[in-house]
């Protein structure tokens, strides 16, 4: 049951949702200014796996929460370098779904983390107040 639109674009859904998780990754911190072919190929991967948006945000702001909330005396974790990263939190997020809230807790909590460790952080947007 196609609708004329659905015709015309058959692939309108799956490009708003990879930009979509495109967006969310490269506004986290120690990701990349820019995504890759193989960042797009995972984030259409997750399309086509049916992984809710949510779910997506949810484990892109978990692991950013986890990287940045390690023990000080730890060694510092390199740069993320692909979406593919977030995949492990992906699953547990889908064998153990988050509680309803907890999306809204990890940008409140992500947001306050980074302003705190660099309260001039203009030279990569995180977390557009709009989400």
């Amino acid at each position: 049951m196609n609708s004329a639109a659905s015709l015309l674009q058959p692939d309108a859904s799956s490009a708003l949702y990879v930009s979509s998780v495109l967006m969310l990754y490269v506004d986290l911190p120690d990701t990349p200014l820019r995504t890759s072919a193989q960042d797009q190929r995972q984030a259409r991967t997750w399309f086509d796996r049916d992984v809710p948006l949510a779910v997506v945000e949810t484990a892109l702001l978990l692991a950013c929460l986890r990287r940045n909330t390690r023990p000080a005396e730890m060694p510092p974790l390199p740069r993320i370098r692909s979406l593919a990263y977030f995949q492990p939190v992906i699953d547990e997020l889908l064998e153990n779904p988050a509680p309803g809230g907890y999306l809204q807790y990890l940008r409140f909590k992500v947001r306050t983390i980074i302003h705190k460790a660099d309260p001039a952080a203009a030279q990569k947007p995180t977390l557009s107040a709009d989400r």
